[in-house]
């Protein structure tokens, strides 16, 4: 069943005054001192009710609840519902239908007012309310049949904004980012084979660095450090020949 078909109630007042007003004199509205205030042609109950996009103001027996007359209002503030231009609590609403003292096919303008101004700012506030949701729903019927004209964000920067970044904890790195070798170690390449490597001293006040002596260690070169190399037999077999050349005499060695 279609929401259209439901009939939800808005505002209800126990006492209204109805009154037959003359025909308005000029277009600045209707004036609630030129009706016979002290005399209403009909008293009773008031129900605003809605059914979809529509609002009626129904004028109902106190008693029976048997309809008076009835208001169909398509929009608020319009022709079927106006206020007095001299006081808050009458207004001018269109009856028509057949309801009341109308003929079927015409319409009638009516004056209605409340003892208490309370019970007028809710009608008006029912009507407002009704109608700021008929036109919420409106807007988002729309926006689902073409969602491409909705409201998108914009995340762009407007004339004159700016941006702030703070940047007091960042700290820039200077050099090189190669990690240096701990204290106490050099970065040389292996000695070739059969050379004899010494392990330089250095002391933790004060680490060791690199000099001539030990780049001369990846060449293959003796070590100063190693201290003299032990004489072989060869070599020393050889200096007692010299010696014997000068007229010593060893034993090993034949002279020619």
């Amino acid at each position: 069943m279609a929401d259209a078909d439901y009939e939800s109630v808005l505002c209800v007042k126990p006492e209204v005054h109805v009154y037959r007003i003359p025909p308005r004199a000029s277009n600045r509205g209707y004036r609630a001192a030129d009706w016979q205030l002290d005399q209403p042609a009909w008293t009773g109950r008031l129900r605003v009710t809605s059914r979809g996009k529509m609002a009626f103001i129904k004028l109902e027996e106190r008693s029976s609840g048997e309809l008076f007359a009835q208001a169909p209002v398509e929009q608020f503030p319009g022709i079927a519902v106006e206020s007095v231009v001299d006081s808050s609590r009458y207004f001018v609403i269109c009856i028509e239908d057949g309801t009341g003292s109308v003929t079927p096919g015409r319409r009638a303008f009516i004056g209605v007012g409340f003892a208490d101004r309370g019970d007028a700012f809710d009608f008006n506030v029912a009507l407002q309310d009704h109608f700021k949701w008929v036109k919420q729903q409106a807007e988002l019927a729309k926006q689902a049949q073409n969602p491409e004209q909705g409201p998108r964000l914009d995340l762009g920067f407007k004339e004159g904004q700016t941006i702030k970044i703070n940047i007091a904890n960042i700290k820039k790195k200077e050099g090189s980012t190669k990690p240096r070798p701990l204290s106490g170690t050099l970065n040389l390449l292996p000695p070739p084979p059969g050379a004899k490597v010494p392990v330089p001293s250095a002391s933790p006040a004060q680490p060791a660095t690199p000099t001539s002596t030990d780049l001369l260690l990846e060449l293959g070169a003796p070590s100063p450090w190693a201290g003299p190399p032990a004489p072989s037999d060869m070599w020393g077999d050889f200096t007692k020949a010299s010696g014997a050349a000068g007229g010593q005499q060893t034993t090993g060695w034949v002279q020619f």
